[in-house]
C-alpha cells in the first residue's frame, strides 16, 4: 500500500482560495481511477461548473439499488516545504510513520479502501459499491456541493475516510465564515472631528462579539462534542494605513462552529443586527456578508444501522468531532453515512504530517468487515 500512497503524495494537489496556492485535482484522480477500473469498476470523472481542472470521480461496481460508498477528498491544504524535515511530496517512512503531504488528509484513505475493494471478488457483492473521490473539500467544499446537485451518486450507506485514529464518528459542528466590514470616514489624525475611526468603532462591534459569542455558550451545549458549546474566533482584522490619518475602513473575518439543532440563518441574523447596531451607534456603516458558503453540521442517530456496525466492529463508541467534512451533504442525498478513517486530525495540516502502515492495513481490513457486517459482501 505504501507504493500507492508514495504515488499519490507525489501528485500536488493543494486547493485554496487564494489563486497563488490553487492548484488542479485532475491528475489525482486520473490516478484513482485507473486503479478503479483495473478492480472492474466502471469510472466517470466529472469537472466542476466553469472549473475544468477540478474534478470529481465517481466510480463504481455493481448495479442495483442501494449500495455503499467509500468517499474521500482529493486535494491537501498548501505547505510551506521549509517547515517539513523532508520533503512533502516524497513518501518518507520513519519509525513506521509514513510521512507526506496529504497521507493523513487523506490519501492514504483512498489506498486503504482500494486494497479493500481489491480483495473482494465482484460476484460476492449484493449491492453497487462507489468510490468517489472529490475536489477542493479544503477551500469550501465546491466538489461535495455539485456532486449533491447533480445527484451523481444513491446509496444507502457512507463511509468517508477522513482521519479519526479508526474511530467511528457520527456528528460534528456546522462551519459559518464570516467578514465583518466598518466604513467610517478617514481624516486628519491631528483633529478627531475631521473623520470618524473604523478602528475605534470596530472595538465597540468586538466587545459586542464576545458577548455574544458568551451568550451562545450559556444557551447551547451538548457534552458529547469535547468543546461542548458553540464557538466564534476573531481569526483575522485589518484596517488603516497611516498612523496619521483616522482609519476609514476596518475589516474581521469570523469563525462561527455551531452545535447540531442550531439554526445558522437564525444564529447569523442575530449576530447581523447586534454588530450593524453597535457600529450604527457609533456613526459607522457596517456590513456582515459570508466568505465561503457555511458547512452544515452532522448527526446521525447512536442506533443507526452503519453506527452499531462500525461500533462493532472498531469496538469504539461512535463520536463527536470539532472538525468539518462532507458527511452532512450525504445526508442531504438521504445516505447514512459515518465518519471512519486512518491517521490522525492532530497531524493534518501541519509539517511532517503522517500516518501509519498500520493504521492503513487496519483502516483496509475494518472496511472489508463493514461491507460483510451489512450484508454488501457475501
Amino acid at each position: 500500500m505504501s507504493e500507492m500512497l508514495a504515488e499519490l503524495v507525489a501528485i500536488p494537489s493543494a486547493s485554496s482560495p487564494d489563486p497563488r496556492f490553487d492548484q488542479s485535482n485532475r491528475a489525482v484522480v486520473e490516478r484513482l481511477a485507473a486503479w478503479a477500473e483495473a478492480i472492474g469498476f466502471r469510472t466517470a470523472i466529472h469537472a466542476l461548473p466553469g472549473e475544468p481542472e477540478k474534478v470529481n470521480l465517481v466510480a463504481t461496481r455493481g448495479a442495483g439499488k442501494g449500495g455503499f460508498v467509500f468517499s474521500g477528498h482529493t486535494d491537501t491544504v498548501p505547505c510551506d516545504p521549509d517547515l517539513w524535515s523532508s520533503d512533502p511530496y516524497v513518501l518518507t517512512e520513519r519509525e513506521g510513520r509514513l510521512h507526506g503531504l496529504g497521507a493523513a488528509d487523506m490519501k492514504g484513505f483512498f489506498v486503504a479502501a482500494l486494497h479493500a475493494l481489491a480483495s473482494i471478488a465482484p460476484h460476492d457483492q449484493s449491492a453497487p459499491i462507489h468510490l468517489v473521490a472529490t475536489a477542493d473539500e479544503e477551500s469550501g467544499m465546491d466538489g461535495m456541493r455539485a456532486l449533491v446537485e447533480s445527484k451523481a451518486v444513491a446509496a444507502s450507506h457512507c463511509v468517508i475516510g477522513e482521519p479519526t485514529d479508526l474511530r467511528p464518528v457520527r456528528a460534528h459542528k456546522a462551519v459559518m465564515t464570516e467578514r465583518l466590514v466598518a466604513l467610517g470616514r478617514a481624516g486628519h489624525a491631528s483633529d478627531p472631528s475631521l473623520g470618524v475611526s473604523a478602528i475605534d468603532g470596530m472595538a465597540h462591534a468586538l466587545a459586542e462579539l464576545r458577548a455574544f459569542r458568551d451568550e451562545l455558550a450559556a444557551r447551547y451545549r451538548d457534552p458529547s462534542f469535547s468543546v461542548p458549546t458553540p464557538t466564534l474566533n476573531v481569526g483575522a482584522i485589518a484596517g488603516g494605513d497611516s498612523p496619521n490619518r483616522i482609519c476609514g475602513r476596518c475589516r474581521a473575518d469570523l469563525d462561527l462552529r455551531l452545535l447540531p439543532g442550531m439554526d445558522p440563518e437564525a444564529v447569523r441574523a442575530e449576530l447581523e443586527a447586534r454588530v450593524l447596531e453597535v457600529l450604527a451607534r457609533e456613526g459607522l456603516v457596517g456590513s456582515l456578508e459570508p466568505l465561503s458558503a457555511p458547512v452544515p453540521s452532522f448527526a446521525v442517530s447512536a442506533e443507526a444501522e452503519l453506527v452499531r456496525a462500525a461500533e462493532e466492529i472498531t469496538r469504539k463508541t461512535a463520536e463527536s468531532v470539532l472538525f468539518a467534512t462532507e458527511a452532512p451533504f450525504y445526508s442531504l442525498l438521504g445516505i447514512e453515512t459515518i465518519v471512519l478513517g486512518p491517521g490522525s486530525i492532530r497531524v493534518a495540516h501541519q509539517p511532517d504530517e503522517y500516518v501509519t502502515r498500520a493504521q492503513l492495513q487496519e483502516a483496509s481490513t475494518m472496511y472489508t468487515a463493514l461491507l460483510r457486517r451489512l450484508g454488501y459482501v457475501s
